[in-house]
């Protein structure tokens, strides 16, 4: 690990008041020209007592706005100091995790991991268009049919064709035979590059998609592409639980990640991560902000720094080891209950490096998804599955509470079909 360590709290709180302290105050610094400011003082009141042992909420008073990207050019200079935590985040992710180079890459702490996968979506089209020379219409998009609600968004906020692909209903796998008649297909009708999304822990499942069943196919028909890796679930947990995981910056062919930090990393509300190799993000380079120190390569533009601060509070707290041994726990939580469910007989998917089990739905009755709060594929009536997310607050008392209601529910449905 090259960046990330764990440190002791008074270290963190230092280290949080020094990006303050290089940040304007507008307390009481003279700044004039930014349509900006700390949060109303007659609400949030930042003299309040505790948070002088609230780095995170001291940041969230001072509100600092991170438009822009600050691994590209230059950025506002005003709000310098958080911005370097940022940086700072993004080398852990990139570097640490996701085994990058140092300085190779780009990337900002975007509003969740929707915004995310259309920032990469949105770059790619660009690149496709600005270095290629394509039209709209040659360009698709290519995702499985479990890919995340933001593909689909994506390809309609920026005009895109996605080829759905389907994948096997028991272990989630891509349909190869479908994905090459899928891309033969579009090809005839004049499609020529091509956006993958493979998943790192897809939303209901956590199923993990191998890049090469897309790579293979592409490369034997000659198309070009780019690839996104969306970890938004899997990303805090996948490269921890699979030491022997490919699926990072070592494979020359994917060239960017989205992660989400509000989901395992228990961050606030908006908190996604895009990370892309050096090279693509000015794509987006947006010249029209000619106000903005740097300009902007985001969708969303401005964007809160607490969420930087409060993502890097979280991982110099645990630290890598620290971060391991609380996935290492939750891994083991998946394991006892689908231990439960293997030994009621019970039908379901679970990736073994992942902290989901999705249960058929056949097995679960109203009121087990009532007490539970289990949460359905589809809510339109035509649901086949339930998933179950081992999360930090899901112990082996909540489990063992399910697994023995769901034992009476199946003995009752047993005695049913007997009479």
């Amino acid at each position: 690990m090259q960046f990330w360590k764990k440190i002791t709290p008074t270290e963190r709180q230092i280290r949080i008041q020094k990006a303050l302290g290089e940040n304007v105050n507008f307390s009481h610094d003279a700044s004039l020209g930014y349509p900006a400011s700390k949060l109303d003082g007659k609400v949030f009141n930042e003299e309040a007592q505790f948070l002088k042992d609230a780095p995170i909420l001291q940041t969230y008073v001072a509100n600092p706005n991170h438009i822009g990207c600050h691994t590209f050019g230059t950025s506002e200079k005003a709000f310098r100091g958080t911005q370097e935590i940022e940086r700072e985040v993004l080398n852990v992710l990139a570097v640490d995790v996701f085994k990058a180079e140092p300085n190779s890459f780009d990337g900002y702490i975007a509003p969740g991991g929707t915004e995310a996968n259309i920032q990469a979506i949105w770059m790619y089209r660009n690149y496709f268009m600005n270095k290629l020379n394509s039209s709209l219409s040659e360009i698709a998009i290519i995702a499985s049919e479990d890919t995340h609600y933001s593909i689909p968004k994506a390809a309609n906020v920026l005009m895109l064709d996605w080829l759905k692909i389907p994948v096997d209903f028991e272990n989630r796998t891509i349909d190869i035979f479908a994905l090459e008649n899928s891309i033969i297909n579009a090809k005839k009708r004049g499609k020529k590059y091509f956006i993958v999304v493979a998943n790192m822990g897809t939303t209901m499942f956590g199923a993990i998609d191998n890049p090469n069943d897309y790579i293979e196919i592409l490369e034997k028909h000659d198309l070009k592409y780019k690839l996104h890796i969306d970890a938004a679930y899997g990303g805090f947990v996948y490269p921890f639980s699979n030491k022997a995981s490919e699926i990072n910056f070592e494979n020359p062919k994917i060239s960017s990640i989205t992660i989400d930090a509000h989901k395992m990393l228990q961050a606030p509300y908006g908190t996604g991560v895009f990370i892309c190799r050096k090279g693509l993000i000015e794509n987006v380079l947006t010249k029209e902000a000619e106000y903005v120190e740097g300009m902007d390569l985001t969708l969303c533009g401005s964007r809160s720094g607490a969420n930087a601060v409060a993502v890097w509070m979280i991982l110099f707290t645990y630290g890598p080891f620290g971060w391991c041994e609380k996935i290492r726990i939750l891994q083991m939580r998946t394991e006892w209950l689908c231990e439960q469910l293997d030994a009621l007989h019970v039908n379901y998917f679970r990736e073994p490096f992942m902290n989901i089990a999705t249960i058929q739905a056949e097995y679960i009755t109203p009121e087990l998804v009532k007490k539970f709060d289990l949460v359905p594929q589809k809510h339109d009536g035509n649901n086949q599955w339930y998933k179950i997310v081992i999360m930090d607050h899901v112990e082996i008392d909540h489990l063992m509470a399910f697994t023995t209601d769901l034992k009476t529910a199946l003995q009752q449905q047993n005695e049913i079909v007997l009479v």
